[in-house]
């Protein structure tokens, strides 16, 4: 989450001398609320409210008419009630009305709040709403199933943010920057080629992972076009942001489109991924967690000062057990309610290993399969110790939980760190080792050199499934970018071949396989290289781009296709790899392999693959003769023996 590292200075104004104590409270010693009705319970005989605020000597309900502005129609006193709580329930039919909470503590009135449970909101997620969710339901909802996937290491992940999606002019698309945008069906650009779902569809990924489009604080949803921002500065964790609906002041509105779009993803053969930022707040002091119980959701160093683990200003402490709770009851509605059926776990380093696990087991209860993976690492030090946070090289802890695999993509592409460094595919020597670690999924083999890959001088990942491969996300330059300042000499066709030489190596690598949008043409931001609030005229998606680079299209949905029909490139376990991945030659700039098809049941009895990722060209003696599927970039068919060529950063795929 590289925006992490940007939103300090955004974030510092809201840290008052009350984030900065020096006496921590004994927050274990805090009561802890088992039951599952937090936060509002609805029916149209009577609501019942319930909070958790143990510090709190007072919790007042105000009920008020609009999301936003006028006086409350009603104050209301709270019950003190157990564990922690405050509860009361108001009888009628109380559907459309906002409300808020505000609590005194330590003799000072808090400012109103929804609480953290809220599920519907008005505009800007001030004051939370009184709502019946199964009116929301789009038609035909209760029979939204999710397309079957058997195994994890059959996903393809395309990353997209949903105003990315549509907003460009040649879009084609009419409800630009909304959910219901990306639900449409028919856009096309100026070409006639297809855009948004439809592109989606025709590419062949199996899973949309989507920025996070819970309500975020940076938008006004009053007037969404006035700034851009991707989303990981959370408000309220379990509403959907209203900047991405046609109406932000009906708090239904927002959530029966989101439900529509992914209806919309399921009929057409894709499942969902929710991107989730619970390792901090966008807010700190004036979160609705804090100012209903201060400081309990958040670390403190040994000073009682915050930590910051997430350079946001704060960072949420997992491990103590509201916090934990929260968690995991909040990714578990947004599966019932909304059918997701999959999370990215963002800074996933900074929750410890416990909270996952449970989520873990929790998810997979309510939909077995369930995709789950995180960023294994943190943007700052935590007070809580590595061997019990969910970084990268404790995933063998994890349970059915994956990983992004930063070796592979900074071997592939060149640090993310160091713009001008290159990678394998820009005729970078020396980093072969990582690339091969990332091909076998961070996974044992007795053919890599762990004492050369750049980060991970171990093999991390017990299963292949617990690694996601990628060379480029949201984060940092694209892929395009970064070689155009890497490899600034060479000309925009070699840079492309390079390009595709990235998509091959991701696509064709054990694990999870991880596409940014619109990298199939060669998607740029003009260089910047971290655009989270960047304008739409840096972030958009250029759909007139898939005209221009067609041929990258066709070759990054055939690589789709070949891994889809080809069990050999989705392995489903380490000893498998280990046994039928073959590593013949690693010389600088070159890596060839084999696979045994035949041992994973592949109707390819044996398959050939060749990463040149050299300025100049290679040869490789083929013994037999050898199928074409790839040569040299390009989708061929045809035989070939004898001395096969291998061009510049090219990759080539063969098959008896």
């Amino acid at each position: 989450m590289k925006q992490a590292f940007m939103l300090v200075g955004f974030l510092i104004p809201f840290l008052s001398s009350n984030s900065q104590v020096k006496d921590v409270r004994n927050y274990v010693s805090y009561p802890v609320y088992t039951g599952r009705d937090l936060g509002l319970t609805y029916s149209a005989a009577r609501s019942s409210f319930r909070i958790w605020a143990p510090t709190a000597e007072k919790v007042q309900l105000r009920l008020y008419a609009e999301g936003i502005g006028g006086e409350p129609l009603q104050e209301k006193e709270m019950k003190k009630d157990k564990d922690g709580t405050w509860s009361i329930t108001l009888t009628g039919d109380q559907q459309g009305r906002f409300y808020a909470f505000s609590a005194l503590i330590d003799g000072q009135w808090m400012a109103e709040v929804p609480d953290p449970y809220a599920k519907a909101t008005g505009a800007n997620g001030k004051r939370a709403m009184v709502i019946d969710l199964s009116s929301t339901n789009p038609q035909g909802w209760e029979h939204d199933g999710s397309p079957a996937l058997p195994q994890a290491t059959d996903a393809v992940i395309y990353e997209l943010h949903v105003r990315d999606a549509s907003i460009d002019a040649h879009s084609g698309i009419g409800q630009k920057g909304k959910f219901l945008g990306l639900a449409e069906k028919g856009t096309v650009n100026a070409a006639g080629l297809s855009t948004g779902l439809d592109h989606l569809k025709e590419m062949g990924v199996t899973h949309i992972h989507l920025l996070p489009f819970f309500d975020y604080n940076s938008i006004d949803e009053t007037n969404p076009g006035k700034k851009y921002n991707w989303g990981y500065d959370p408000l309220n964790y379990n509403v959907p942001e209203g900047s991405y609906a046609t109406d932000p002041y009906n708090g239904a509105t927002r959530i029966k489109e989101f439900k529509q779009l992914v209806k919309a993803l399921h009929e057409n053969g894709m499942k969902v991924v929710m991107d989730v930022v619970y390792n901090h707040t966008g807010l700190t002091d004036n979160s609705n967690f804090n100012q209903l119980v201060p400081g309990y959701y958040y670390r403190q160093t040994a000073d009682g000062k915050l930590s910051n683990a997430t350079a946001c200003g704060n960072e949420t402490a997992s491990e103590r057990a509201m916090m934990r709770k929260f968690i995991i009851e909040s990714m578990a509605y947004w599966v019932k309610e909304y059918h997701i059926d999959g999370f990215r776990v963002d800074l996933m380093g900074v929750h410890d290993i416990t909270t996952m696990n449970l989520a873990s087991r929790e998810l997979n209860r309510i939909k077995p399969g369930i995709l789950l993976y995180g960023e294994g690492w943190t943007a700052g030090s935590s007070p809580l110790p590595d061997s019990v946070r969910a970084l990268k090289k404790n995933v063998s802890k994890l349970e059915k939980i994956a990983v992004f695999s930063d070796d592979i993509r900074d071997g592939v592409k060149g640090s993310v760190f160091e713009h001008e460094d290159k990678g394998f595919v820009s005729g970078k020597p020396g980093v072969e080792e990582s690339v091969k670690f990332g091909i076998v999924a961070s996974c044992p083999h007795p053919q890599v050199d762990y004492t050369k890959v750049n980060y991970s001088k171990s093999p991390y990942a017990r299963q292949p499934f617990q690694t996601v491969t990628y060379a480029e996300c949201h984060d940092n330059h694209t892929l395009w970018d970064k070689l155009a300042i890497s490899a600034k000499d060479a000309t925009e066709e070699q840079r492309k071949q390079m390009h595709k030489l990235a998509l091959s190596i991701v696509l064709t690598s054990q694990g999870i396989p991880f596409l940014h949008a619109g990298t199939e043409f060669l998607r740029s931001k003009k260089g910047v290289e971290n655009s989270y609030e960047s304008p739409d005229s840096i972030n958009a998606i250029e759909w007139d781009q898939k005209t221009m680079h067609k041929d990258v299209v066709d070759y990054v949905k055939g690589l789709i296709t070949l891994r889809k029909a080809h069990p050999a490139f989705r392995m489903t376990s380490a000893a498998a790899i280990a046994a039928n991945l073959h590593f013949l030659k690693t010389e600088p700039g070159l890596i060839v392999y084999t696979l045994n098809g035949s041992a994973v049941k592949d109707q390819w009895k044996k398959i050939l693959v060749c990463f040149n990722g050299n300025a100049e060209q290679k040869t490789w003696p083929l013994q037999g003769v050898w199928q074409m599927a790839v040569k040299n970039n390009e989708f061929q068919k045809g035989s070939v023996k004898g001395e096969l060529i291998l061009v510049p950063n090219s990759c080539t795929i063969l098959f008896q």
